[in-house]
């Protein structure tokens, strides 16, 4: 098996030249130019829908009916399958980790998978001391610190990343796309993964990035290519754009305010929590509440327990403690018990927990309040107010689907976001919880999500926003409350509070 080389060489240029591809009713690619080289990290960005990832999939060997031309070192390549692209050098790490991993073999057999593949129908004998060795070997050459031995689903969200590029590279790699690595990262393992990235670049691999926080393109990109709409748009030198910049190129206009605020008035206290804990001792002994017409923050960086917080509160875990909507106790114990009390939940997780990635759109808005919309003692389903609908939500949340029956999974990240909130609307909860709703979301996409929340409030809604970015938390809430190690250590006024006091009580300044 070939390994990544140990000495960098001379840089090899890696060429797309009028990549174009059609899927039914939708052109995803025209005409498309983009190119690269090892030893470079190349940015490749643009705002949800622009043709990133499709881009990346036909140079990836996934979408072998495109038509155009790619040339590697000044050789015309054909790339029809993930086989070819490999064989060339080209490898993905996927935004979704734990789809990529086979959870129950160990760090040192997902990372030799392609050793343990035998295509031959003849017997073979696997050598695991050697097996595991040679894994060994990868991580060292990326100096991570992680067991060979140790089984895949026992690790955490960093480790398993870590593996799939350690997979990447345990054969010859000379171009790696990394899609939104960061998205599920603390600070301190960003700041792994960019070491890693840096001694990748330094051996004369080429990355291509793609991320939405444009912040960190700047500090480990050197060249950009911007996408919108399925075309080129530009490529330059990072050193030669700004933010600004670059959000006019991925938008094609200039960005209006980002945070709209509110004109809400909040009233007297409507979702009260008092001493509230949940069964895996991640949420301990939580008090808060939020106000109608009322935006209240749940900071924290990632594992202080946000998440498991707003699961706990929609039932998704056993809790103790108390729940109270409008001076009345909840008893909640599953999710539906929360759907029923008039709670909504707009997960992290939006392709695992979110949405329905194998349904419609249609299906995916209407799924909340489904008996309402049938017939006949609730037997039939009335498709003609199912479609109507689902054609309202997407018109007002302005979602980018050819229609209303196109499948989830073919929608960009924020799209699905977008249907992920959608089914809330359509139910008119009154407590609407967000769990990183911007994450993998572009900076277009982000506003259109700030300014529903805005209406919500303006409704009267109470709006529960739990999110490890801070310049969030103190551009769309009215009050904050900073959770570490499980519990609320301060509350705070957005007004009256900054995001360095924020990062402090974060990390468990008193």
């Amino acid at each position: 098996m070939k390994t990544m080389p140990a000495t960098a060489t001379e840089p090899l240029l890696l060429e797309m030249k009028n990549i174009s591809i059609e899927f039914p009713g939708v052109k995803a690619l025209d005409d498309v130019m983009f190119a690269t080289a090892t030893g470079t990290v190349h940015a490749l960005i643009g705002a949800n829908g622009a043709g990133k990832s499709t881009l990346m999939k036909v140079l990836t060997g996934a979408y072998p009916h495109y038509t155009g031309e790619i040339f590697i070192g000044g050789r015309k390549v054909d790339i029809r399958s993930p086989k070819d692209a490999k064989d060339l050098g080209i490898q993905i790490v996927h935004q979704e980790v734990d789809t990529a991993l086979i959870s129950y073999l160990t760090v040192g057999e997902n990372i030799m998978l392609d050793r343990m593949i035998n295509d031959s129908g003849k017997r073979q004998w696997m050598n695991w001391p050697s097996l595991h060795r040679q894994a060994q070997e990868v991580l060292d050459r990326l100096n991570v610190r992680i067991s060979p031995r140790k089984r895949v689903d026992e690790l955490t969200l960093a480790e398993k990343q870590m593996t799939l590029i350690a997979r990447a590279i345990a054969r010859e790699c000379r171009f790696l796309i990394l899609d939104e690595p960061t998205a599920p990262l603390s600070r301190s393992e960003t700041e792994e993964l960019f070491r890693v990235v840096r001694d990748l670049r330094s051996r004369n691999v080429g990355i291509i990035f793609i991320s939405h926080r444009l912040p960190e393109l700047f500090e480990i990109c050197d060249e950009m290519t911007v996408m919108r709409d399925g075309r080129f748009v530009v490529r330059e030198a990072a050193r030669n754009l700004t933010q600004n910049q670059l959000v006019e190129y991925m938008l094609g206009r200039k960005l209006e305010q980002q945070f709209p605020k509110h004109q809400a008035t909040p009233g007297e206290p409507a979702f009260v929590v008092k001493n509230f804990s949940d069964d895996t001792g991640k949420v301990k002994n939580v008090n808060f509440y939020v106000r109608k017409g009322e935006v209240v923050g749940i900071a924290g960086l990632v594992g202080a327990g946000k998440t498991e917080l707003c699961k706990a509160l929609f039932g998704h875990t056993r809790a103790t403690g108390e729940r109270m909507l409008n001076g009345r106790p909840l008893k909640i114990r599953t999710p539906s018990d929360a759907v029923r009390a008039g709670l909504a939940l707009v997960p992290e997780e939006r392709r695992k927990e979110g949405v329905l990635v194998e349904e419609s759109v249609s299906t995916n808005i209407t799924t909340v309040v489904l008996p309402k919309l049938c017939r006949m003692f609730g037997t039939v389903l009335d498709f003609g107010r199912e479609r109507t609908i689902s054609r309202m939500m997407i018109y007002d949340l302005g979602i980018k689907t050819p229609s209303e029956a196109a499948l989830v999974r073919n929608l960009s990240g924020g799209n699905q976001q977008k249907v992920a909130i959608g089914k809330w609307l359509v139910a008119d909860a009154e407590v609407y919880i967000f769990d990183e709703p911007t994450k993998g979301v572009d900076v277009g996409a982000k506003r259109d999500i700030f300014q529903l929340i805005a209406k919500l409030v303006e409704q009267g809604k109470s709006v529960i926003y739990a999110s490890c970015e801070l310049s969030e938390i103190m551009g769309i809430t009215d009050r904050v409350y900073v959770m570490y190690d499980g519990t609320i250590v301060k509350e705070l006024e957005t007004a009256k509070t900054n995001e360095e006091e924020l990062l402090f009580y974060s990390t468990g300044g008193k």
